[in-house]
Order: structure tokens, then C-alpha cells, then sequence
């Protein structure tokens, strides 16, 4: 789907007003490695000063019948199956590929059933706005129809300002059928939030809003109720609550610099935000109630704030109830320093946190490959494509659930991992059921492998995880073997 001459001309005006909020915006769009603009725009901890403790690995899967299995350590996709012709192959276990469309893919997946009950699928399509030009593909949130899922349509294509550059801010609320974002970058662009309704027909979104109410972007959080959005910044504190009860007016409730968060996630009823708190270097919970009950003048309280010894830089988490436990599934991006490749610094990987007593939350166990520990880190994988770019590397991403309440799994994008697929039945004791990874020969923007970056999203009745990677586009994936929990249906 190409753009127009006109339409490219929009695009670039759109870069300069990106530019006009800040040297790091600009330095980014004018083309300089997105590493540069994120370690500015970040507020991250202080690099390791030694050998960081951290949790063992968790348990790797058992590959069933039809697997292609990995060669090396849990997640390691070798130097050696790049020259050997391997990894052109891909690796997968308990897990095979149901479809797959388009050469890019971001950060967010989403499946969706509309009122008609038409099943659709939306992803954005750059991790980098504008460089996804260079597969010959431009930017934009891809909407698709599912309702074959082994052979999807594209029958949009979404390109306002923020769907054009959401980063990692695309957003859906199914119990509204709301579709969101706040225009993003790897460091902050200036937060206009566009807001659109598909509950009628997935297939064709129909924009209700555009406003600058995000203030500044880049990741974004809503209510389960689908009333209110909220849009962090990360240059910078800021985090903006927005009343969307009326997606056609949007209205500003609450901004507050005092905390500089990367995603958020609420509560079921709205009451507490669970924040990825750059600044701090862990998870603080807020308690969000008067925002929720819309008090003038609200109030925000800091409930309590917990960070672990692996900590990295925290990108987002889940709130899940477990056999009538409140947990959270929380995940870091990268390694701590994203500067220089030290064998020794921690890798964040993903986690399971108790909030039974949200002032006391702990954490019960830890979501972590071969790849993600330090005498991994220390060997000859340092050499593998990707390994050792500090915005790449075998490190996680984003994790999705199938569901709130008993989810059975969680899938996670651990970068140059790919897809890899977590029973968590057992809180205390996950264990790995599955992978897929499809490593592309030339990686974006600047090494080799997968970048299995985005959010994925599960359509249960079929069995399938559903999620993009940003070398080769989107994919529908089938669990096999038993991977698939008996209990989730």
C-alpha cells in the first residue's frame, strides 16, 4: 500500500513538528541509530559495577513431533547457522506457522471480534518511523481480517498522525471496541492522540478524535472500562490521564510530571495504575481511584514501589488473577546499560509479582532464557548477529496473556529469541512450552536476526498466538503438542 506524493510530503511535515519538540526527537528522525536517541531519552539505571545475581532460567520446552528446534542454549540462534544456512530456516518447538503477511512489524498486536462478530487483527508497522521505507514499506497501523486466519487480508491501513508513529503506544480496549495511540518515538514526539471506534466493523476503523491531549508520547495504558487512556512520556516525568467517555471529545483529567513511566496497565476496576517506572528502576503502583471516580483536583497516592536485582529498564506489565491470586506478569526491555555490551549486566528478562498485599509486592519467579544469564552472556554468543546492539540483543520485550483470570500462558517477544511461549499455571514454577523464531538475513535498522519486538495476542479457539516482528511482518502461529493448556478454552 503506497503513499501518494502528497501523502509523503504530510509524513515529513509531521517529522519537523517531531523535530521542533526536542534535539533527542530530531536527531532520531534525521536518521541517526535509534540506540543514540534512546539512551538520551531514557532514564536509565547505572551500569553494573560487577556480576549481577539473578534467577535461574526457566525450565525449557520439551519439543514435540513437526518441531525445528533450537541448536545451542535455550534462545541462542548461533553464528555458525547464519553461515550454515540454519537459521534461514527458522527454529520452532510445539509451534508452527499458520500465516504470515507483510516484511515489518512493531511493537503492539491485537485481535479483536466486533459486535458482528468479525475477527480482525492490528499491528503498527515500523519500529522506527520513517525507516520502515527501507523494506519498501511505510509506517502505519495495519488492520486486517481474520476471518480466515491462514489467510489474512489487509483491509486498512491507518495513517494519522499518532496510527503513522505510535512507537509503543497502540492501544485497544475490546469492552468499548476503542482503538488508540499517542504519537511516539524511541525518545518522546509531541503526544497527539488519535482515537478510533471499531466495534462496528473491525475491518474499516472509523476515526473519532485527534487531539493533543497526550502532551508528549510514547506509551500508553487504558481502563478496562475503556473511559479513560493514559499516555507516559519518557524523555522526561509525565504522564497524562485522558477522559475518553466520549471518544469524539477528548478531555485532559490529569498530568502530573512526577513520575516517569514507560507502560502502564490498570486494575480491573480502574482503581490502581501499575506503572514501569524508568525513573526508579522497578514497578509502583498508584492508586488512581479519584482519577477513575473523576474527583476535580484528584489525588494520586503512591500505594508502594518494589524493583529485583535483574532489573534493566522496565517496559510494561499484565495484571492476572491465578487460582484466586492477584499477580502481575512484569517484563524489562534490553540489558541495563545499553551503551557498551558487559557480559556481567543484568538482563531484565520477565517476572511474576505477587500484589495479594499491593503495599508489600514480591516477586515469586522469573521469566528467563540460557541467553538472558551472565555466563551465557560471557561466552562466544557475544559474537552471534544482533548479540551485542544495545537496543537488540537476546533480551525480552513484550509479553501478552490470553486472558485475565486463569490465562494458562504468556507469550513473550524476547528480540532475537523470537516468540517464546510460558505455562503459567503454576506461578511459582513457569516452565517454557514453545518457541518461534523466523531470524531475518538483514536486520533492522542496523545488525542481523529477528526483532521480535511487539505485544502478542492470542485467538483461543484456534489455539493461536498472533504477534509481528520487525524484520518480516506479521504472524498467526499455532500451538501443537500439548502447549496449549487443557484449561484454556
Amino acid at each position: 500500500m503506497k503513499r501518494s506524493p502528497a501523502r509523503r510530503t504530510v509524513v515529513f511535515a509531521l517529522g519537523a513538528v517531531v523535530a521542533a519538540a526536542g534535539a533527542v526527537a530530531a536527531a532520531d528522525l534525521a536518521g541517526q541509530p535509534a540506540q543514540l536517541a534512546y539512551e538520551a531519552s531514557h532514564q536509565l539505571p547505572a551500569p553494573s559495577a560487577g556480576p549481577v545475581t539473578v534467577a535461574p532460567a526457566t525450565p525449557k520446552a520439551h519439543c514435540g513431533p513437526g518441531s525445528l528446534p533450537e541448536t545451542s542454549i535455550q534462545g541462542r540462534v548461533p553464528l555458525a547457522d547464519y553461515n550454515n544456512g540454519r537459521a534461514a530456516k527458522g527454529y520452532r518447538c510445539n509451534a508452527v506457522e499458520t500465516s504470515h503477511l507483510g516484511t515489518t512489524g512493531g511493537f503492539k498486536s491485537f485481535r479483536y471480534v466486533d459486535r458482528t462478530g468479525r475477527a480482525c487483527a492490528f499491528y503498527d508497522g515500523t519500529l522506527l518511523f520513517p525507516t520502515a521505507a527501507v523494506h519498501k514499506e511505510y509506517g502505519g497501523v495495519h488492520v486486517l481480517d481474520m476471518t480466515n486466519p491462514s489467510r489474512p487480508i489487509e483491509t486498512a491501513r491507518l495513517v494519522t498522525p499518532a496510527m503513522d508513529s505510535p512507537h509503543e503506544s497502540l492501544v485497544l480496549n475490546a469492552a468499548r471496541g476503542l482503538l488508540a495511540a499517542g504519537v511516539g518515538s524511541p525518545a518522546t514526539a509531541p503526544g497527539i492522540v488519535d482515537v478510533y471506534d471499531v466495534s462496528q466493523d473491525c475491518r474499516h476503523p472509523v476515526l473519532q478524535s485527534s487531539s493533543p491531549f497526550g502532551i508528549l508520547g510514547h506509551e500508553s495504558g487504558f481502563s478496562p472500562d475503556g473511559r479513560t487512556l493514559w499516555i507516559s512520556t519518557t524523555a522526561r516525568g509525565g504522564v497524562a490521564a485522558i477522559d475518553v467517555s466520549n471518544p469524539r471529545v477528548q478531555q485532559l483529567v490529569w498530568y502530573s510530571t512526577a513520575y516517569t513511566f514507560h507502560g502502564m496497565n490498570l486494575s480491573a476496576d480502574g482503581n490502581r495504575l501499575y506503572g514501569a517506572d524508568l525513573g526508579r528502576s522497578g514497578l509502583t503502583i498508584l492508586d488512581v481511584s479519584q482519577i477513575q471516580r473523576r474527583v476535580a483536583s484528584p489525588t494520586v497516592r503512591e500505594v508502594s514501589h518494589l524493583t529485583w536485582p535483574e532489573v534493566s529498564i522496565p517496559q510494561n506489565s499484565i495484571p492476572v488473577t491465578i487460582k484466586g491470586h492477584k499477580y502481575l506478569v512484569e517484563f524489562d526491555e534490553y540489558a541495563r546499560n545499553t551503551k557498551m555490551y558487559t557480559p556481567a549486566d543484568a538482563v531484565g528478562a520477565g517476572r511474576i509479582i505477587n500484589i495479594d498485599d499491593e503495599r508489600h509486592p514480591k516477586v515469586v519467579s522469573n521469566l528467563r532464557l540460557e541467553v538472558n544469564q551472565p555466563k551465557a552472556r560471557a561466552g562466544d554468543q557475544q559474537n552471534d548477529p544482533g548479540a551485542r546492539y544495545g537496543v537488540q540483543g537476546y533480551a525480552a520485550h513484550y509479553c501478552g496473556a490470553p486472558r485475565a483470570t486463569d490465562p494458562g500462558i504468556v507469550a513473550c517477544s524476547f528480540i532475537l529469541s523470537g516468540l517464546r511461549v510460558f505455562n503459567i499455571e503454576d506461578p511459582l514454577h513457569p516452565r517454557e512450552v514453545a518457541y518461534f523464531n523466523k531470524p531475518a538475513p538483514n536486520g533492522f535498522p542496523l545488525a542481523s536476526g529477528a526483532y521480535a519486538m511487539a505485544k502478542p495476542s492470542f485467538d483461543v479457539g484456534r489455539h493461536q498466538v498472533w504477534f509481528a516482528d520487525g524484520d518480516s511482518g506479521f504472524y498467526a502461529v499455532t500451538l501443537t503438542n500439548g502447549a496449549w493448556p487443557a484449561t484454556l478454552r
